[in-house]
């Protein structure tokens, strides 16, 4: 069993889902009373584990998570938040976590999203974490259709 944070959740239930599903301790967190409220709903057996809180500031107390999950959170933020991201990342990571999910490549055309390119992922993760897998992702929301890719970033 793995401890497992998704940051900006907003109104993805699934995900949460899936997780618990499968036997993880699942905590995520959005800042949108909205949606949290609305995840809630959708779990109310989770009810705990969904947070209405600021990634960045929320106190997770000692909790340190084995897994990151990355699904839309970074490229909705702007890039000058992208390395207090990472920093955030690996201070909520236990030695060796992972952060891994869908991260949006491509150019920037009317953001949000946020499209990363290959130099400012490296700027951004090098510094704390090894890229220890990348895939294409074929099967993308329509938003992000070819220019997603699959990848999980160890923390050092």
């Amino acid at each position: 069993m793995s401890d497992v944070l998704i940051p900006g959740c907003g109104e993805d239930y699934r995900a949460i889902a899936a997780f618990h599903h499968a036997g993880h301790r699942v905590t995520a967190i959005d800042f949108s009373d909205v949606a949290v409220a609305r995840t809630k709903k959708g779990l109310p057996e989770l009810d705990q584990q969904i947070i209405l809180g600021d990634f960045f500031r929320y106190d997770f107390g000692s909790t340190r998570f084995d897994l990151i999950y990355e699904r839309t959170f970074l490229c909705s933020l702007p890039p000058r938040l992208w390395k207090d991201y990472a920093a955030r990342a690996a201070q909520l990571l236990r030695a060796h976590g992972l952060l891994a999910g869908f991260f949006f490549y491509g150019k920037e055309s009317d953001p949000p999203p946020y499209p990363l390119t290959e130099n400012e992922a490296a700027e951004i993760f090098d510094a704390r974490f090894d890229l220890i897998t990348t895939e294409p992702v074929t099967d993308s929301l329509s938003i992000f259709a070819g220019h997603e890719k699959w990848q999980e970033w160890q923390l050092r």
